[in-house]
């Protein structure tokens, strides 16, 4: 079934492995991201319209404001968000200052809710639409080093779960994809040894999403963890 699928973070080593696996399928996909030229690349990779690309960084009230209500004028509601935006800071708390911390927060839980408040209302007010979050297995299970992260993700968990309880009464139906040990670019500048070739690709990643966008009309999947056999946290 086609559908309006919003990818924020399209940009990034996850989000542009959903472009490029979802672009295959009967779907308009409108894609944000923070950096206009990355955007453009995967738009002319892809065989996307340059008029669904939004330049949106998650961290600006005003861009994520302005961009879903554009986006919302031009296209009307999206019937799926994907929020596949975040960073990733693991450091050990000597190292970890409260700058990290901060951004790591306000990227990963602020800026979830920022994009909720613009998407949410108009969703809950059609009664319909689904919301996929992929908050990582360190939104479940603590990790040493993993103070900043774990803290933006165990919030990103817990607004999810209440929010789930304000929609009980629509058909908007709220799912996190846990995620473990990818092979992607949030570990290019982390200071840790770790077996990258083990892990999971974001295409797999992206395989599990789209597993997720054909759930059964009158079910709906709340949660989903996917790690490599070697990484199991959960």
């Amino acid at each position: 079934m086609s559908q309006t699928i919003l990818i924020t973070g399209a940009t990034g080593t996850i989000g542009s492995a959903m472009v490029q696996l979802l672009s295959e399928e009967n779907h308009t996909l409108i894609l944000t991201g923070r950096n206009a030229g990355k955007l453009l690349e995967i738009a002319n990779e892809y065989g996307i319209d340059r008029a669904n690309l939004f330049e949106m960084d998650i961290t600006s009230d005003q861009q994520v404001t302005a961009a879903i209500s554009n986006i919302i004028l031009k296209f009307g509601v999206p019937d799926v968000l994907i929020n596949a935006t975040g960073i990733g800071v693991l450091k050990p708390i000597e190292s970890l200052s409260i700058h990290d911390f901060n951004q790591v927060l306000d990227v990963n839980l602020t800026g979830a809710y920022r994009l909720l408040k613009a998407v949410v209302p108009a969703m809950k007010e059609r009664k319909t639409g689904l919301i996929i979050h992929l908050p990582g297995v360190l939104g479940k299970t603590p990790m040493a080093g993993a103070m900043a992260y774990a803290a933006s993700k165990y919030g990103l968990n817990g607004m999810i779960k209440s929010l789930r309880e304000e929609l009980k009464r629509t058909q908007v139906k709220i799912v996190q994809l846990f995620v473990g040990g990818v092979d992607s670019h949030f570990w290019d500048n982390i200071d840790l040894k770790v077996q990258r070739e083990k892990f999971l690709t974001a295409f797999e990643i992206a395989k599990a999403v789209k597993f997720l966008l054909e759930q059964p009309a009158e079910g709906v999947i709340s949660e989903m963890v996917i790690q490599p056999l070697n990484h199991q946290a959960i």
